[in-house]
């Protein structure tokens, strides 16, 4: 599955009412930690159909970043059910963020 860009506007179709785990990945274009995560994210997607890959850019959904009290960047979340079940902030392998959404 190919990484969705998450918006204000596809927040609740796109994540609340997915049927599938999705990490959400907090980022923002000026941010080099996030460049260096963001082909990890899209291996992940590329290679596990069950999971949804969204991106949030900070600078461009504010909303979102303030509905999840994003302080730092890049912040990874896994939302399951409608329901944030593990947060992580920083670069991480891509083992480490596969085990956030075992």
């Amino acid at each position: 599955m190919s990484v969705v860009t998450i918006t204000k506007d596809n927040f609740e179709k796109e994540v609340l009412k997915a049927d599938k785990p999705v990490l959400l990945d907090f980022w923002a274009a000026w941010c080099g930690p996030c460049r260096m995560v963001s082909p990890i994210l899209d291996e992940i997607a590329r290679e596990n159909a069950g999971i949804k890959i969204g991106k949030i850019n900070v600078d461009e959904q504010m909303e979102l970043a303030s509905a999840f009290r994003i302080m730092s960047i890049p912040t990874m979340a896994v939302v399951k059910n409608g329901k944030i079940t593990q947060t992580t902030v920083g670069v991480r392998p891509k083992s480490e963020i596969l085990k956030l959404l075992a």
